[in-house]
């Protein structure tokens, strides 16, 4: 069970600790995770204490440096003390595991891993749309015996959302693309699990589905797989959020997934649709863009935010 302080307005964890408290008895043990964004060694040490009051119980399996984005900012983590508030707490029992979570590029994630033996495991995003951008980050965990769960494993929605842009990743037995993304993710040898978002109950059987009898995909598909993929779409958001606030009030990721559907050579009528009716927006505002280059400097993906605003914004509806 994965969550974080200020999910859910702040709720997440409160939530999860009444379900904790009250789900009938396992025959299976119940792993947990959350995670503290604090640099400072005793504000850290007091988030992992908040978390543990509200999710009830007396450890968290796996307890994450949050939210690391650059080398300077793990490094802030180390000089300011929350590296070693977390590994005090797991010596007391009240961390199973020491853990990150980073939206670093792969080669970045690996120095990390390389340089911090005491990091049990790494939580980060990678899917069948941007998987190469963190390859050598997952390739360094497997190498180095670290835990991967992999974050947005369906591109933050965008695969089941364009189920025949992406039909090429199905391999025979899989009913469906979300099936197909799942077992092409976790059929990698380095990733320990994908953690899947749900809203609906239909979500959570559609992912139990991808995982009953699961077997791994063959070397060759997925071989093939990776170079399409390498090829056309490594280069999509995949919505994160990251880039905002933007000082001008453009929803960014709005725009961006708008984007994506150009980049799927969607039609006018697609992306007109897309704007009308799911955005309830027009592409006047992406032309507010001032180009400060602050969303770009926070991309996650490193993507050239200001260039796709303006061919947003010079689509006609």
């Amino acid at each position: 069970f994965d969550t974080a302080p200020y999910y859910c307005d702040d709720q997440s964890e409160t939530i999860f600790g009444e379900a904790l408290r009250t789900m009938p008895p396992s025959p299976l043990p119940l792993h947990t995770s959350s995670k503290c964004s604090q640099p400072g060694g005793s504000d850290f040490r007091r988030g992992l204490e908040k978390s543990l009051t509200r999710l009830g119980i007396p450890q968290i399996t796996f307890f994450h440096i949050w939210c690391v984005m650059s080398p300077a900012d793990w490094k802030s983590r180390v000089d300011g003390g929350a590296l070693r508030e977390a590994l005090k707490a797991k010596e007391e029992g009240l961390i199973g595991h020491v853990c990150v979570s980073t939206h670093m590029n792969g080669a970045e994630i690996d120095r990390l891993l390389t340089d911090h033996p005491e990091i049990e495991g790494v939580t980060l995003g990678t899917c069948a749309i941007n998987f190469p951008y963190r390859r050598q980050g997952v390739e360094a965990a497997r190498r180095l015996r670290r835990g991967v769960v992999a974050m947005n494993p369906l591109g933050g929605g965008l695969i089941p959302q364009h189920p025949d842009a992406f039909d090429f990743i199905r391999a025979p037995g899989d009913p469906d693309v979300v099936t197909a993304a799942l077992r092409f993710l976790v059929s990698d040898p380095g990733i320990t699990a994908a953690l899947v978002g749900f809203s609906s109950v239909n979500q959570v059987a559609a992912a139990v589905r991808a995982f009953d009898d699961f077997t791994p995909h063959r070397a060759e598909h997925l071989a093939a797989i990776r170079a399409r993929i390498e090829q056309d779409f490594n280069e999509m958001c995949t919505g994160c959020g990251y880039c905002l606030p933007c000082p001008r009030g453009i929803p960014i990721p709005r725009f961006m997934d708008v984007h994506n559907l150009m980049q799927l050579n969607a039609s006018a009528d697609e992306i007109r649709g897309r704007l009308k009716y799911h955005w309830d927006m027009t592409p006047d505002k992406a032309a507010e863009c001032v180009e400060c280059g602050q969303c770009e400097a926070r991309c996650t993906q490193h993507l050239p935010i200001i260039d796709r605003l303006k061919k947003v914004a010079a689509f006609k509806i």
